[in-house]
């Protein structure tokens, strides 16, 4: 008999420190899904490359703010900043925020570059668009060219060069810059009922930083590339198929309406294309295969991409007043 509660005791003892240690176990399971939710910006989207607090750009004086460039939500709205002096009229530079598709802001730490171009004499626009909780692709690229014809429209009151438009973004605004240079064409990806409908969403530049282009081989392409903690992308959680409303191995059409590839003609504007080799949010050979496919249509001459070596979703290396410089100058070539 004593040997019986023994043994009872001790199998209760070990049910117990098993239970314990399965509880640990999940609770080290949730801690490291949360780790992995901050990094990937999926949970906090702005913590990989948008900056959450806002610019301070009180000091810029030439400015307008929360501009309605549309009317269907209030997410279309726009901000312009002018250079210091000069009357213009100011090439543009668009400026189109990242944040997973899902969250980021006009005035958030994103500008900060762009709005580097008012001390090299040109206009900053820096646009909103539907975000995909509010709504799926393709309203983003209509509201982003619904901006560019707007500017167009309006660009003699403001000081604008309605000739002398380029978009500049990372990540999700890389994404739709890239987009928004290759279907200037492209009627079902444009919503001329958001207004001015006469004008133009085409562009004259486009500087691409680390955007996503081919949906369906990204989870792919991080497994090559070996990166630390690749994000998984063809789940239903995704940034990716939260844009487009479904499981991106279910809508593979969807996949390839949303790809700025499936646009590429010979007549799309000049591509500055940069992407660090050590992301682990959006694979490098996005970049890579977009610019061997625009060199094929547009030139060698007219694309150009830099990959910076230990370097990931954004970082140091993007903001180097090098880099900035190198940019402007090839905005300088096409713009001016």
């Amino acid at each position: 008999m004593p040997w019986f509660f023994l043994t009872e005791f001790f199998d209760t003892l070990t049910q117990i420190t098993i239970n314990k240690f399965k509880k640990i176990i999940d609770m080290l399971k949730f801690m490291l899904r949360l780790a992995n939710l901050v990094l990937f910006g999926i949970l906090f989207p702005n913590t990989a490359f948008s900056q959450n607090s806002p610019l301070n750009t009180g000091n810029i004086e030439r400015r307008w703010q929360d501009i309605e460039y549309a009317n269907t939500s209030n997410a279309q709205r726009l901000d312009i900043y002018l250079p210091e002096n000069g009357e213009g009229p100011f090439p543009v530079i668009l400026s189109i925020h990242g944040g997973a598709f899902k969250s980021g802001d006009k005035r958030d730490g994103q500008l900060k570059p762009m709005l580097e171009g008012l001390n090299h004499g040109y206009a900053v626009v820096s646009v909103n668009y539907r975000l995909s909780p509010e709504a799926k692709f393709p309203a983003q690229i209509f509201d982003v060219k619904a901006a560019v014809r707007w500017i167009r429209a309006n660009a003699k009151q403001y000081k604008l060069n309605a000739d002398k438009i380029a978009a500049w973004g990372g990540s999700a605004g890389g994404h739709l810059s890239a987009l928004l240079g290759t279907s200037g064409d492209v009627s079902s990806l444009e919503d001329l009922q958001l207004g001015n409908p006469q004008q133009s969403s085409r562009l004259q530049a486009v500087v691409d930083w680390f955007g996503p282009t081919d949906f369906l081989k990204m989870d792919e392409q991080l497994r090559e590339s070996k990166v630390k903690n690749p994000q998984v992308h063809s789940i239903p959680d995704s940034p990716e198929s939260e844009l487009i409303g479904k499981n991106l191995e279910d809508a593979p059409e969807l996949v390839r309406k949303a790809n700025p590839e499936t646009y590429i003609t010979p007549d799309d504007p000049p591509f500055l294309i940069q992407h660090g080799l050590t992301d682990n949010l959006v694979p490098y050979q996005q970049s890579v295969n977009l610019a061997e496919k625009l060199e094929i249509k547009l030139g060698k001459e007219k694309v150009s991409l830099k990959l910076f070596p230990g370097t990931g979703h954004g970082g140091p290396a993007f903001l180097a007043a090098d880099n900035l410089e190198n940019i402007f100058s090839f905005l300088d070539s096409y713009l001016k």
